[in-house]
């Protein structure tokens, strides 16, 4: 199992927690409009680092990032493995060919 799968079960795990005792459960308890603004603001400062270059601020960045995805995805009730399967179905189809069957 995958440190991401890890983490994907324990914020899984979370929705049924305390707001209280969890960052994720209060981030969950917020609602999925929450939860997709935090997404949000991670995904700019990531951004910020990508152009700054500071690659060890980079990487902590992009572990916000995906920690807030997996969190936005659960609060919409979409898990890691729906997610993988997508890219899954994608496999052997060239970016441009799948943009454009999106139409």
């Amino acid at each position: 199992m995958t440190a991401l799968q890890r983490l994907s079960d324990t914020i899984a795990a979370r929705k049924s927690a305390d707001p209280a005792s969890s960052w994720t459960a209060k981030l969950l308890a917020k609602g999925p409009e929450k939860c997709a603004e935090k997404f949000g603001e991670e995904a700019i400062e990531a951004i910020i680092e990508a152009v700054k270059g500071d690659r060890a601020k980079l990487t902590s960045e992009a572990a916000d990032v995906l920690y807030h995805l997996l969190v936005m995805l659960a609060a919409r009730d979409i898990t890691l493995d729906d997610v993988q399967a997508e890219l899954t179905r994608r496999e052997g189809t060239s970016g441009i060919a799948e943009k454009a069957a999106r139409g």
